[in-house]
């Protein structure tokens, strides 16, 4: 299938900008880094042992009266201060699993202070188990990441795969830095939607690739300047392609931010976070790479010509 690209509409030179693409997701990616070297990653009670408190308390409250009540019931166990979400709800972590006989006590006193309308939930991990949740994280990102690394070497060739990897990786930093830099939580579903992400992210970026590769046979790429401009009319072929499967997904995300309880909220913030970012990389990013390589390619294989 072959694609006509004087019908290809280009609203301005996608490739020829992309210096300012690299300088703005680099400075991103610094800032992000200072702030995750600084400040750290939030981490749920999945990736660090404790345990998290979440409180329905059923009317309006003072979060210094739950604090005091916790304080009395728990006095010798660090917390993090009470949190409101939703309506009449609040969540706290404490540093070190806390026992069921101990939350059960806990209860009794929120329900003594607030009413019987109070009900907890409670997520405690050991630190055995927050090691392993870490392990087992890190290695499902990384068969993930090699997965996908070696479909795209078999499908396409090594300088789209190294292109690719580079914005993946571009894609899955951003959504960890913002996290780090609004301080939000970082647990199990956070990795839910790194590993969603990726799968949206490789799919686009394979569509733009694919289109570039199907253009490689029909449009003439001999010199640089030829090169870009088949890169450019791919990048529009694909456009609204691009914008209208992110916008969907978007959208969704958003409501389920916007709507959902607190406990995909974190997960739905991710989504949306690296939504835009893996669409802005496979355009911006990903394929502008490809167009370096594949320049610096090209001229040395005209250098071997010349010698």
């Amino acid at each position: 299938m072959s694609f006509n690209q004087e019908n290809t509409v280009v609203r301005f030179d996608i490739v020829k900008n992309r210096r300012k693409y690299f300088i703005g997701s680099s400075a991103i990616i610094i800032i992000g880094f200072l702030f995750m070297l600084f400040q750290g990653l939030h981490l749920g009670v999945d990736f660090k042992a404790g345990t998290r408190l979440d409180i329905f308390v059923g009317k309006e409250f003072n979060t210094a009266d739950v604090e005091a009540v916790i304080k009395q019931e728990i006095p010798d166990v660090a917390f993090t201060g009470i949190t409101r979400y939703g309506e009449n709800q609040a969540y706290t972590r404490f540093d070190q699993a806390i026992p069921s006989d101990t939350m059960m006590k806990l209860e009794t006193a929120l329900k003594k202070k607030f009413g019987d309308q109070v009900t907890k939930q409670v997520s405690s991990v050991d630190p055995t188990i927050a090691r392993e949740m870490v392990k087992k994280a890190a290695i499902a990102v990384a068969i993930a990441s090699i997965g996908i690394v070696i479909y795209i070497a078999i499908r396409f060739q090594w300088l789209f795969g190294i292109a690719c990897v580079a914005g993946l990786l571009h894609d899955v930093f951003i959504p960890i830095a913002l996290f780090s830099v609004l301080g939000l939580e970082v647990d199990i579903t956070f990795i839910a939607a790194i590993l969603t992400i990726l799968g949206y992210s490789i799919n686009d970026k394979i569509v733009i690739f694919d289109r570039i590769r199907e253009n490689l046979r029909t449009m003439k790429s001999k010199t640089i300047p030829e090169l870009e401009h088949l890169v450019n009319v791919s990048l529009w072929q694909t456009m609204r392609r691009s914008i209208y499967t992110v916008a969907t997904v978007f959208f969704t995300a958003l409501a389920l931010a916007v709507l959902g309880s607190e406990s995909i909220r974190n997960f739905s913030l991710a989504l949306l976070f690296g939504l835009v970012s893996g669409t802005y990389s496979s355009i911006f990013i990903a394929a502008q790479i490809w167009v370096n390589l594949k320049e610096r390619n090209m001229m040395k294989k005209k250098k071997e010509k010349q010698a």
